[in-house]
C-alpha cells in the first residue's frame, strides 16, 4: 500500500471516466464554421455583457450553444458527429471567444483615468500600452488609428507566442505528469462528462439504448434550469432595459451590496449576496470540503476585519463605506501584504508536497524497474498524435529567448531588468510549471509563487512604469495538463487540438479587435451604459496604481502597502494553520481552502457556493453515490447552455435596439 494518505473524495473524482482505447481525429471544416460562428455572434455578446453586468459565463455557454446547434443540424444532414469532433468543435468555440483585445478597452481607459492621473503614472505609460492622452484616437474612439499600431502589434505578438508556447510546453508537461508519473488528474473528469453527453446524443444508433443516455437526459435538465432562470436574471432586465430605458431587475446583478447597513456591526467587512444560480451549482461541481475551507476563511474575516479595525490596522474604513471601498481600503492598509504572506505559504506547501510525491515515486519506479523496462514505463496509447520531446525543449527556448530579446529591446537593454528576464524565463517558469502540473495531477490544485514578477521588477532597479507592459517570459504552463487529460479522456487525437489552433489564430484576432472598436465607437467604456465596467474598472485601476506605482522612485501607494511584518505574519499564521489542518488529517481539498479563504474573500459567491456544496453532499449524493459525481458536471454544462441561450437572445435584442438611430431631421 502506498505511504500516502488516500483522500476519499479525490478517490471519487478518479473513478468517474476511463481512457479510451482509440483515438480519432476531430478537425474538420465543420469545426471551422463553429469558430467562424462564435467569432461573429457570440464575441460581442460576450464583450457587451462583461461591460453590462459582469456576466462572464456567455464565454463556456456559446461553446455548448454552438456544439448543440451543430449536432442538431448534422442529424438532419444524416450526419454523426464523432466525440472527437464535438470536443475539438467545443475547443474552438471556446478559444473563438478569445478575446486578446480586450485589454485595449482597459488601457483606454486606465491612461485617462483618475488613478493613474493621480499617482503621476498616465504621464508615464510607453506608446505600447496606449497612446497619450492628447492623441486623437480618444476623441473618435477607434483602435483604427496610427497611434495604437504599437499597442496593436505587441498584442499580436503576445498572442502568438503566448498560446505556441502554451499548447506545446503544457503538452510537454502533460507527457511527464500522466505518461511517466501516471497520476490521476481527479478533476479532468469535470470538463470531458459533458462532451460525453453531447457525444450520446448525437449518436442516433444509441437511441434506443436509454440506460446509456443518462448523459443527454441530466444535460437536457441543467438546460432547462439555465433556460428558466436566465429568464429572470438576464433576459427580463436586458429586454425592458433595452425597450424601454428602465430595466426591471428581480435579481440585483452582479450582487447585492450590504456593507453600508452591516458595517454598523461588522468594522471593516464587505458583505453581500450574489444572485446567480451558477454559483449554487459551482459549489456542487467542486469537491464538497474545498467549499468548506473557502466558507470557513470568509467566517475569518468576519472575525479578524473588526479587530484589526478596534486596533488601528485597518485605519482608513469608515463607516458607510460600499464593497468597493472597503476592498481598496482594506488592501492598501493591511491585506495587500497580509495576502502575498498567506500565498507564500500555500506556494511553500504546494511545493514541499510534490517533492514528497517524487520521493514516493521514485521509491516505486525503483522497485518496478526491476520488472518492467523505462520505455514500458513511459509508453504513450498509440494513436494520440504526440510529439517528440525534443520538439516541446525547442519550442521553450525559441519562445524564451524571443521574449528576452523583444523586451530588451523595448526597454533599451537595461540591465537589471535583463537578468530579471533571464531568471523568470529559464528559471522560475519551468519549476512553478512543473510543480503546478504535480498539484494538478494528484490534488486538482494550482500553485503560484506570489508577486514574484513584481519583487524581482522592483529590485531589477527600473525606473518609470514601462517595465510593467513587457512582454515578459512568465507563464505557468502545468494548468494545461488538464487540458490535455480531458483531450485523452474523450478519445481526441492530439494533433487534431494543434491544427485547430492554427486556423484560428487570424479568425481570433479579427474577430476581437473587430468588436473591441465597434463597442467602444458605441459608447465611451467605461460609462453609466455600462454599470459594471463604470463601478468595477474604477477599483480595478485603484489596485493597479498601487504595484506601477512601485518603480516611480518616489513615495508611493506601493510603500504605503508593503509592508514585512505583514507579509510575515500571513506566511506564519498561514503555513501554521497549513500544516496544522495537515497533520490532523484533514482533506487536502479543506486544508487550501482555508489558507486560500484567510484572505479577504468577497462574500458575495462564496456564501451561494458553500450552499450549494452542503445541497449537493447531504442531500443529492447520499441519495445517488458516485452516480452523483458523474451527474453533477453535466447538470453544470447544461445550465451554462441554457444561460447561453438566453444571453445570445437578450444582446441580440439589445443590439437591434441601438441599431434604430434617431435621424436629426
Amino acid at each position: 500500500m502506498s505511504e500516502e494518505r488516500i483522500d476519499k473524495e479525490l478517490e471519487e473524482f478518479r473513478q468517474v471516466m476511463e481512457v479510451p482505447s482509440t483515438f480519432e481525429d476531430g478537425f474538420n471544416w465543420t469545426s471551422l464554421l463553429g469558430a467562424i460562428f462564435v467569432a461573429l455572434l457570440m464575441v460581442p455578446g460576450a464583450i457587451y455583457m462583461g461591460l453590462l453586468a459582469g456576466v462572464e459565463n456567455i464565454g463556456p455557454a456559446s461553446q455548448w450553444v454552438t456544439v448543440i446547434l451543430f449536432i442538431e443540424v448534422a442529424k438532419r444532414a444524416q450526419k454523426t458527429l464523432k466525440r472527437a469532433e464535438i470536443f475539438v468543435l467545443f475547443f474552438m468555440a471556446g478559444a473563438a471567444m478569445g478575446l486578446p483585445f480586450n485589454g485595449l478597452l482597459w488601457n483606454q481607459f486606465y491612461v485617462r483615468s483618475d488613478a493613474a492621473i493621480a499617482a503621476g503614472i498616465a504621464a508615464e505609460l510607453p506608446i505600447w500600452f496606449a497612446p497619450g492622452i492628447e492623441s486623437k484616437s480618444y476623441e473618435l474612439r477607434t483602435f483604427f488609428h496610427l497611434d495604437w499600431l504599437p499597442a496593436i502589434g505587441l498584442v499580436i505578438f503576445g498572442t502568438f507566442f503566448g498560446q505556441l508556447s502554451n499548447m506545446v510546453l503544457g503538452y510537454g508537461l502533460f507527457r511527464v505528469a500522466n505518461d511517466v508519473e501516471k497520476l490521476p488528474f481527479p478533476m479532468a473528469p469535470i470538463g470531458a462528462q459533458g462532451i460525453m453527453a453531447l457525444a450520446e446524443d448525437a449518436d442516433e444508433k444509441n437511441i434506443e439504448q436509454s440506460e446509456t443516455r443518462w448523459r443527454w437526459r441530466v444535460f437536457s435538465i441543467g438546460g432547462a434550469l439555465g433556460l428558466a432562470f436566465g429568464l429572470v436574471y438576464l433576459l427580463l432586465p436586458t429586454l425592458t432595459g433595452a425597450l424601454t430605458g428602465e430595466p426591471i431587475t428581480i435579481l440585483p446583478i452582479p450582487f447585492s451590496d450590504f456593507t453600508p447597513q452591516t458595517g454598523n456591526y461588522l468594522s471593516a467587512v464587505a458583505t453581500g449576496m450574489s444572485w446567480d444560480m451558477g454559483n449554487l451549482i459551482f459549489g456542487m461541481v467542486l469537491p464538497y470540503f474545498a467549499m468548506l475551507g473557502a466558507f470557513i476563511g470568509l467566517l475569518a474575516t468576519f472575525v479578524l476585519n473588526p479587530v484589526l479595525y478596534e486596533y488601528g490596522v485597518l485605519k482608513s474604513w469608515t463607516p458607510g463605506e460600499n464593497t468597493i471601498s472597503t476592498l481598496y481600503l482594506n488592501n492598501v492598509d493591511f491585506f495587500f501584504s497580509f495576502q502575498i504572506g498567506i500565498a507564500i505559504a500555500i506556494a511553500v506547501a504546494g511545493i514541499l508536497q510534490v517533492i514528497k510525491s517524487i520521493r514516493g515515486a521514485r521509491k516505486r519506479a525503483r522497485s518496478q524497474t526491476s520488472t518492467l523496462p523505462m520505455s514500458a514505463i513511459t509508453a504513450v496509447p498509440e494513436g494520440r498524435g504526440d510529439l517528440k520531446i525534443w520538439v516541446v525543449l525547442a519550442v521553450y527556448f525559441f519562445v524564451t529567448l524571443t521574449y528576452i530579446a523583444v523586451s530588451g529591446w523595448l526597454i533599451d537593454w537595461h540591465r537589471g531588468v535583463m537578468l530579471v528576464l533571464f531568471f523568470l524565463g529559464f528559471v522560475y517558469t519551468p519549476l512553478i510549471s512543473y510543480v503546478t502540473a504535480r498539484l494538478e495531477g494528484m490534488v486538482g490544485q494550482v500553485v503560484e509563487v506570489p508577486f514574484i514578477r513584481e519583487a524581482a521588477l522592483i529590485l531589477s532597479g527600473y525606473q518609470g512604469v514601462a517595465v510593467w507592459f513587457l512582454p515578459i517570459p512568465i507563464a505557468n504552463y502545468g494548468q494545461m495538463t488538464v487540458f490535455y487529460k480531458q483531450c485523452e479522456l474523450t478519445g481526441t487525437r492530439f494533433s487534431s487540438i494543434w491544427k485547430t489552433q492554427i486556423v484560428l489564430f487570424p479568425i481570433i484576432l479579427l474577430s476581437s479587435i473587430f468588436f473591441m472598436n465597434f463597442i467602444w465607437g458605441l459608447n465611451e467604456v467605461p460609462s453609466a451604459v455600462y454599470p459594471f465596467a463604470d463601478e468595477i474598472w474604477k477599483l480595478h485601476a485603484e489596485n493597479a496604481s498601487i504595484m506601477f506605482s512601485s518603480t516611480l522612485g518616489e513615495y508611493s501607494i506601493f510603500e504605503e502597502a508593503f509592508r514585512f511584518p505583514y507579509i510575515a505574519s500571513g506566511a506564519i499564521f498561514g503555513g501554521i494553520l497549513f500544516w496544522g489542518l495537515a497533520g490532523l488529517g484533514a482533506p487536502v481539498m479543506l486544508t487550501y481552502g482555508v489558507v486560500r479563504g484567510l484572505g479577504q474573500t468577497m462574500p458575495h459567491a462564496v456564501i451561494p457556493q458553500f450552499i450549494g456544496a452542503l445541497i449537493g453532499r447531504y442531500y443529492f449524493q447520499r441519495k445517488m453515490g458516485l452516480k452523483w459525481r458523474q451527474y453533477i458536471p453535466v447538470v453544470s454544462a447544461g445550465f451554462a447552455c441554457g444561460m447561453g441561450l438566453i444571453t445570445t437572445v437578450g444582446v441580440g435584442i439589445t443590439f437591434l435596439s441601438k441599431a434604430a438611430i434617431p435621424l436629426p431631421f
